[in-house]
């Protein structure tokens, strides 16, 4: 099939992929088990096989040729010629056509046909025999591209402790958006419209975390009935975007969405699927690693290779202990920082990437290879901490340099706030950064990344709306997804008309929205929880390119959807204005280096500091503390001068009792201002509490109160009160601190809203 008039060349090794240099296209693929390896070139819409050419050298395991008459734009994949052996690791079938893993950008869909299988279904052996259909018709192809592209000015990237996350699904958060066009709607294109942008501008978070947006597979069961790979935790390329993202197949218009987005002071966060591939178990289809080099590319059962090592529920799992493969990941991340700008990775199923010989290892290949990178190092590393295998859960065990995944904080504040009994010791080491999970070996609150809803899971509206999940719309009887919600329908079963239990409800979202962003810690929103989307009880959405996962931006008008709005944007402002709620160093109740003032007290409604058994009181479902703004010698900026702040008291009231509180007196004529209080009606003008005086704390409900102090020229003196004794054996480590209190720089901030 080769045309007398296409020239080959011995081309080089590297880099991997196709690469176009102006004059022509290098191709070099790994495989070290491979015995040849054409290059299949195609027709402009992939529908004709043009040319097959063998590659002319193998240097280093990796095979590679020159072609100088291949241009960008030209569409291409690869057969693989080799042992099939499956109870040898091995794969090969030259009758599949196979992605590229270096591919940068990928034309067309999969078309499921059974022909995509290295074995024939319904054989008797099943994956021990060998398919001759030619798979060509049915894949996707590979395509060359230009990388030129004019930048703007170059981003710098925000402090972690200045971070606020918004997660979102990229095709889901423009789908309905009625101020874009509807050819750029569910595509980068649509995510740069300037509604959108301001959206986000004005909202106040600082990076938006997309779910993956990796070239991935639509799952066949989920297409035969009718559903889809929605979420797209289902990667075969990890240089390439996924096409549906894009509104004219066009790779430069990522770059594009991520100019735009930093031109707006926004940073891009991907969620990368490293830990599997599209291709799953044995029974699995060969698109791509599996035919090119499955004995590499794979994590095998020794004694077993027929069989794969799964640690994340999806059939297999990459093979990063070998030298190749963990090159192609860190290729990738790579390619994404210094090709595509972004600022970022949230790992999915993070321990898979870490397991040496099954075990979860802090000194992994993968690990220590991110560790001494010196662009990877540099970026924002989120870790999920957890995977399907033995000892898979590993939250606070990530080295330094890593955030994490806290889902102790998301399952206190559920427990919490829903009424649980016996939360509160645990909640205030989730309120105060979870030293006692992550203060080890110079790591900062930063690592702690906080959330209470994230994509999988109860949106914020249906976690105080259901009791249970409803999922019925996946077609699968409701089997899947979490039971273990802690959620609280506050007394009815999804939407109700009874005003004071949607009252309630939307009490219940401030309360946590407030939780969370009052927390030490980088907090993580979920796209549309700032004004109450619901997915009408589906916990598990994963499958739903629908009404049911897309953002429906006409029910965002609504009155309560306004309000609770107007409370996040302006809740997001206050935490990004006042630095006491996002500190960099953990607060612990000591004296603050400098001054003889604790950074925290945790206080009774009387305001004296809470006693050890009074952290373990069982029945507890109420929690007051105080955060001191003085800086001293230890909260420093990066010019190394005191960053002092206001000093705030916050009473978070869970039971369904009211409680009286008496506000502390700081100095003579201080006050307290009333800057949240979830639980007021809205028609009480009472503002401003004295010291001394006490203030209700209404049933289910957070306050967030200000100290003011006297004029100057009043003599105002700052009281003391006595340091804390030592801790009391047996006394949560964290959470038991003594009296705090301070002043700061007063700033001018209205207060927020009332619920």
């Amino acid at each position: 099939m080769v045309s007398p008039k296409l020239r080959v060349w011995p081309g080089l090794p590297y880099p991997l992929g196709a690469t176009w240099d102006g004059s022509g296209t290098n191709f070099a693929l790994f495989s070290a088990h491979a015995e040849k390896v054409e290059l299949c070139l195609f027709d402009d819409d992939g529908t004709r096989e043009v040319e097959r050419i063998q590659l002319p050298e193998c240097t280093h395991e990796i095979w590679h040729g020159y072609l100088p008459d291949v241009r960008a734009g030209r569409l291409y994949g690869y057969r693989v010629y080799g042992p099939y052996e499956p109870n040898n690791g091995h794969r090969f079938n030259h009758h599949k056509l196979l992605l590229d893993p270096y591919a940068k950008a990928l034309h067309g869909t999969l078309n499921w046909d059974d022909a995509v299988f290295g074995y024939t279904l319904g054989h008797e052996a099943a994956d021990l025999s060998f398919d001759t259909r030619d798979s060509a018709p049915f894949m996707p192809k590979c395509q060359v591209v230009d990388p030129a592209f004019t930048w703007g000015e170059p981003h710098r990237p925000k402090p972690w402790h200045e971070a606020v996350i918004y997660e979102m699904h990229v095709r889901g958060f423009t789908k309905r958006h009625p101020g874009v066009a509807e050819v750029a709607q569910g595509t980068f294109e649509g995510l740069t419209s300037a509604p959108v942008v301001e959206y986000l501008n004005d909202l106040g978070v600082t990076a938006v975390e997309f779910l993956p947006i990796h070239a991935f597979v639509q799952d066949r069961h989920l297409i035969d009935r009718g559903l889809s790979n929605y979420w797209g935790y289902n990667s075969i390329g990890f240089f390439a975007v996924h096409p549906e993202y894009l509104s004219r197949e066009n790779h430069n218009e990522f770059k594009t969405c991520v100019q735009v987005l930093h031109d707006a002071g926004i940073e891009v966060i991907l969620d990368v699927v490293y830990n599997h591939t599209a291709e799953g178990n044995h029974l699995g289809p060969t698109f791509c690693f599996r035919g090119i080099d499955n004995k590499s590319y794979y994590y095998l059962m020794g004694g077993q290779e027929r069989y794969y090592n799964d640690f994340t529920g999806t059939g297999n799992a990459l093979e990063l202990r070998h030298p190749s493969v963990l090159r192609m990941v860190t290729d990738s991340l790579r390619y994404w920082v210094l090709d595509m700008r972004v600022d970022g990775f949230r790992f999915d199923l993070a321990t898979t990437l870490a397991r040496v010989d099954g075990t979860y290892n802090r000194h992994s290949g993968f690990l220590d290879t991110i560790a001494q990178d010196p662009v990877l190092s540099r970026v924002k590393l989120i870790a999920e901490p957890w995977d399907t295998g033995m000892g898979g859960y590993q939250v606070g065990n990530f080295p330094p340099g890593w955030a994490e995944w806290n889902d102790r904080y998301r399952d206190v504040a559920r427990k919490f706030w829903k009424g649980d009994f016996g939360q509160v010791s645990e909640l205030g080491s989730r309120l105060a950064g979870s030293a006692d999970i992550f203060d080890h070996q110079g790591r900062r609150p930063w690592a702690s990344i906080n959330f209470i809803t994230a994509h999988d899971g109860f949106t914020l509206r249906d976690l105080v709306s259901y009791n249970g999940k409803h999922n019925e719309a996946n077609g699968e009887d409701n089997r899947d997804g979490s039971d273990n919600n802690n959620s609280w329908n506050c007394g009815v079963e999804g939407p109700t008309d009874d005003p004071a239990i949607a009252a309630l409800r939307n009490r219940q979202m401030r309360n946590m929205l407030a939780t969370l962003l009052l927390s030490q810690g980088v907090p993580m929103l979920v796209a549309g929880d700032e004004f109450g989307r619901s997915q009408g009880g589906n916990n598990n959405a994963y499958c739903q390119d629908s009404e049911i996962g897309w953002i429906d931006w006409a029910a965002a008008q609504n009155e309560d959807s306004v309000s609770l709005h107007e409370f996040t944007r302006r809740l997001l402002a206050l935490r990004r204005d006042h630095i006491v709620f996002h500190r960099s160093r953990y607060f612990h109740g000591d004296a603050i280096p400098g001054t003889n003032v604790k950074d925290i007290v945790w206080q009774r409604p009387d305001g004296t500091e809470m006693t050890a058994k009074e952290w373990g009181d069982p029945v507890a479902r109420s929690l007051r503390f105080l955060l001191s703004g003085e800086a001293g010698q230890f909260h420093l900026t990066e010019r190394g001068e005191p960053e002092p702040d206001d000093t705030f008291l916050v009473v978070l009231n869970a039971s369904d009792q009211a409680i009286e509180h008496l506000m502390p007196t700081m100095a003579p004529g201080s006050q307290w201002e009333i800057l949240i209080d979830t639980g007021e009606s809205g028609d009480t003008a009472a503002g401003v509490i004295e010291a001394g005086h006490p203030v209700t704390s209404r049933p289910h409900s957070l306050m967030l109160l200000t100290l003011r102090l006297a004029p100057p020229g009043d003599a105002a003196t700052l009281t003391q009160e006595p340091l804390a004794t030592p801790t009391t054996p047996g006394t949560p480590v964290m959470p038991v601190v003594p009296t705090a209190r301070a002043t700061g720089a007063e700033r001018d901030v209205p207060p927020l809203p009332k619920a």
